[in-house]
C-alpha cells in the first residue's frame, strides 16, 4: 500500500489532563478517500488538527511521504501547503469580505504573483462549481455555500492530502449530494481525501477504506466493507453496519447476489437489488 501520510503512536491530553489522543496509529493511503469514523466527541477533530500540523502531540510523530515532519515555522508551511484542513464550521474559515478574496488569501500568503494566485482562485471555484458566487459577500452565502467556498480555499492551495472535519454536517440531502459529487472531482484529479463522520451509511457509500475510532485510538483500519461489515467490532462504538452493506452481505448469504457482483453501497442500489430480488 502506497501511504501518503501516517501517524505513529500519537499522544495528547487537552487542559486538565483529558486524553483526546491515546497513542494512535493511523495510515492513510494515496488517492484513496479515507473514512474516521468514530461518535462524537472520541477526538476526530483533534486527530485530524494533529494530521495537518495545527496541533502538536505530546508524544509520537507524523510522517509525510514517510519522512518525519518538523514543527518550525517552515516546516508548518511546506506541511500545510501539502495537507489541507477544513473545519466543520465553515464561519471559522471566512473572513474575507467576498467569495473571491476569500480563496485568494492562502495563494496570495505564499507569495504567488497575482496573476498566479487569481488563476488557483478561479480553478479551485470551477472544481466546486461555485464560479458564479465569485463576488458575492461571504455573510450571503447559503451553509452549503460556505461549505463549498472553505474547501475552495483549501483546495487553492493545491493540496495533496485534503482532510475534512464532518463535511456533510448541517447539509441536507440536496446539499451533501453536491458537496460529495465536487470531492470526487478533487479526487479524479488525484487528491487524498480524508474525512470524519459519526455517520455509517455515508462511510459506506462514499470511502474506500475506513477508520474505526474509539476513545483516542483506531480500533480498527481496513476496506470499508472490512471494517463496516464487522457488527462485533461496531458495537463496540455502539454503531451497526450500514443498511445497505448488510441487505447485501444477506443477499450474498442467501445467494441472491454473487461474490463478483457489487455489494450496495447507496439507498437507490438497495433499492435496486430489492427490485431485482422480486422479479
Amino acid at each position: 500500500m502506497d501511504v501518503i501520510l501516517e501517524a505513529r503512536g500519537l499522544v495528547h491530553a487537552y487542559d486538565g489532563g483529558v486524553e483526546a489522543l491515546s497513542d494512535l496509529c493511523l495510515t492513510v493511503p494515496r488517492g484513496q478517500r479515507l473514512a474516521i469514523l468514530g461518535p462524537n466527541g472520541a477526538g476526530k477533530t483533534t486527530l485530524l488538527m494533529h494530521l495537518n500540523g495545527t496541533l502538536r502531540p505530546s508524544a509520537g510523530q507524523v510522517l509525510l511521504d514517510g519522512q518525519k515532519v518538523g514543527y518550525g515555522r517552515a516546516d508548518l508551511n511546506r506541511w500545510r501547503r501539502r495537507v489541507g484542513l477544513v473545519l466543520q464550521e465553515p464561519d471559522d474559515q471566512l473572513f474575507a469580505a467576498n467569495v473571491a478574496e476569500d480563496v485568494s488569501f492562502g495563494p496570495l500568503n505564499l507569495g504567488l504573483p497575482e496573476a498566479e494566485a487569481a488563476q488557483r482562485v478561479a480553478e479551485a471555484l470551477e472544481s466546486l462549481r461555485i464560479s458564479h458566487l465569485a463576488d458575492r459577500p461571504t455573510h450571503m452565502l447559503s451553509f452549503g455555500q460556505k461549505k463549498r467556498v472553505a474547501i475552495a480555499g483549501a483546495v487553492a492551495m493545491r493540496p495533496e492530502v485534503l482532510l475534512l472535519d464532518e463535511p456533510s454536517a448541517g447539509l441536507d440531502a440536496m446539499g451533501t449530494a453536491h458537496l460529495l459529487a465536487a470531492l470526487d472531482r478533487l479526487q479524479a484529479m488525484g487528491t487524498t481525501l480524508v474525512f470524519t463522520t459519526h455517520d455509517v451509511d455515508l462511510a459506506w457509500a462514499w470511502s474506500d477504506a475506513v477508520a474505526l475510532f474509539h476513545q483516542g485510538r483506531v480500533i480498527g483500519q481496513g476496506t470499508a466493507e472490512q471494517i463496516l461489515g464487522d457488527a462485533d467490532t461496531l458495537a463496540q462504538v455502539h454503531l451497526k453496519p450500514p443498511f445497505a452493506l448488510a441487505l447485501g452481505l444477506k443477499a450474498r448469504q442467501m445467494g441472491w447476489l454473487d461474490f463478483d457482483q457489487d455489494l450496495p453501497r447507496s439507498r437507490a442500489d438497495s433499492l435496486a437489488l430489492l427490485d431485482r430480488l422480486g422479479r
